[in-house]
């Protein structure tokens, strides 16, 4: 490492926090394949390292970088997002009282509903859009953790994070947020009040659909942060080096894209905004969409690139315009450099609340100009 003056995140995610290789002047970090490390003949470890279910140079570095991207003192990388949020809810015990959003991303409910509600976690899902509905569910010395998605996939609505932090703490619970739709380029939830970050990588901080990862940020060590590092030594979620050294990689760029990909959604929502076919539109940077204000305050630089479109012709308007794109790709993730469409009912299938005239895009990169035309001719038809 070199000497690291005060820098803005933009710089340290460029720069990788000021990585330069001593011994060659690399200026690209190495990968570490090896998954053992050697003893010396008195049996202590050579580099202070044991086994790489435990730690790796390679993610440890991305690690670091992730950390200190969000301001947390401290962060762990998962082969998932869906594993990094099973390592926080599993390091609660069993009758544990937990509050969680109710507009959150598919895969976090059924994670909820069919593995850890029967494991024996007491998990009470709210509007957490509506304060007074999460300070009636919190229970003062009972619930241990609050857990809030925002903006909420795939809906887009917004929690006030520091206004959620505050009731937690007033009632002795943590509060962890998703983050994965804004990203630390963003929103910075340790900033507002929280306590725990999650992501799933995969999306906007890898951000070139080539990587499955998660990762849980923390504001400071404490009982339950350790407990999430057992759970992942001991039951070895763990991300590999080469995913780990992608998401590195990716990490380099997250700010220019992820700003790209905001400032084109906000057009795409502005255009479509009042379009015959359109019967509303799911965008926290339109000015009339419900939490607009608040994202306003713990948003900076942008609004995102997901938004999420209802069309006024129902299912069958919905099915017929993703049938229609040219330029989208029909495709479920979000968060990489091409934009993709999907109609989320069908994904979710019967387990799902979502509307079933809702199409939800990721914006990518692309020339905004295009993307606009493309969804004009798809909802023309």
């Amino acid at each position: 490492m070199v000497d690291r003056p005060p820098c803005r995140p933009e710089t340290i995610a460029a720069r990788l926090d000021g990585y330069l290789c001593g011994d060659t002047g690399a200026i690209v970090p190495p990968i570490h394949p090896s998954s053992t490390y050697a003893r010396d003949a008195a049996y202590a470890q050579v580099g202070g390292r044991g086994y790489s279910r435990d730690d790796n140079p390679t993610y440890l570095q991305a690690e670091a970088l992730l950390a200190r991207l969000e301001g947390g003192s401290a962060a762990m990388l998962f082969a998932s997002g869906m594993a990094a949020i099973a390592a926080l809810f599993q390091a609660m015990a069993p009758g544990d009282h937990v509050v969680c959003s109710r507009d959150m991303y598919f895969g976090t409910g059924k994670l909820l509903r069919e593995l850890l509600i029967p494991w024996g976690l007491d998990c009470e899902m709210v509007d957490t859009t509506d304060l007074d509905a999460l300070r009636a569910a919190v229970r003062p010395g009972v619930t241990r953790l609050v857990f809030v998605e925002t903006p909420a996939n795939p809906i887009w609505s917004v929690t006030d994070i520091a206004a959620a932090a505050a009731i937690a703490h007033a009632a002795g619970a943590l509060l962890a947020v998703d983050n994965t739709s804004a990203s630390p380029a963003l929103c910075r939830p340790i900033a507002h009040g929280a306590d725990l970050v999650v992501h799933s990588a995969t999306k906007y901080l890898n951000g070139h659909s080539d990587v499955v990862a998660g990762a849980v940020v923390t504001a400071a060590d404490g009982p339950l942060w350790q407990r999430i590092g057992r759970i992942r030594f001991l039951a070895g979620p763990v991300l590999g080096p080469f995913e780990a050294w992608l998401l590195l990689r990716g990490m380099r760029t997250l700010f220019v894209r992820v700003r790209a990909a905001s400032a084109s959604a906000q057009r795409i929502a502005a255009r479509f905004d009042g379009h015959p076919a359109v019967a509303q539109i799911c965008y926290p940077g339109l000015p009339g969409f419900p939490g607009h204000a608040i994202a306003a305050r713990q948003m900076e630089g942008g609004f995102g690139g997901m938004l999420s479109l209802r069309l006024a012709g129902g299912r069958a308007a919905a099915l017929h315009a993703i049938a229609r794109v040219r330029i989208f790709i029909r495709a479920t993730s979000l968060g990489g450099v091409e934009s993709l469409i999907e109609h989320r009912a069908t994904i979710e299938k019967e387990d799902g609340t979502v509307p079933d005239d809702l199409l939800r895009l990721s914006i990518g990169i692309e020339a905004v100009e295009d993307l606009i035309a493309d969804l004009e001719q798809a909802l023309a038809g």
